[in-house]
């Protein structure tokens, strides 16, 4: 039995160690695709000076980001007012249970 649990706790750690190393590597992509995202932005702005003064292609870019930030936050608080936060298939099968044990 000990060595069970031994050798359960060492393919445990091992498993541990590669998902850690996999969400380390996950984090990195996420902040690398939003530094993309950033010199992106930066480039259309640029983009913009070619024919607009730089305050306002700062500006211009800065409204459009604003509208894409407002529409999202709108989209999100549609999405969470329509959901029901509760575990219904939980209460469902609790309340059968109950009612089986009064049985």
């Amino acid at each position: 039995m000990r060595l069970e649990l031994q050798l359960a706790a060492a393919e445990m750690r091992k498993k541990v160690a590669a998902l850690g190393l996999a969400i380390g590597l996950g984090a990195g992509a996420v902040l690398f695709g939003l530094l993309s995202i950033g010199f992106a932005l930066a480039a259309v702005t640029a983009a913009f000076t070619t024919f607009l003064a730089t305050w306002l292609a700062l500006l211009v870019m800065t409204g459009i980001l604003l509208l894409l930030a407002a529409l999202c936050g709108f989209l999100a608080m549609r999405r969470l007012q329509k959901s029901k936060p509760l575990p219904d298939e939980a209460i469902r099968e609790t309340k059968r249970t109950l009612e089986a044990i009064r049985r």
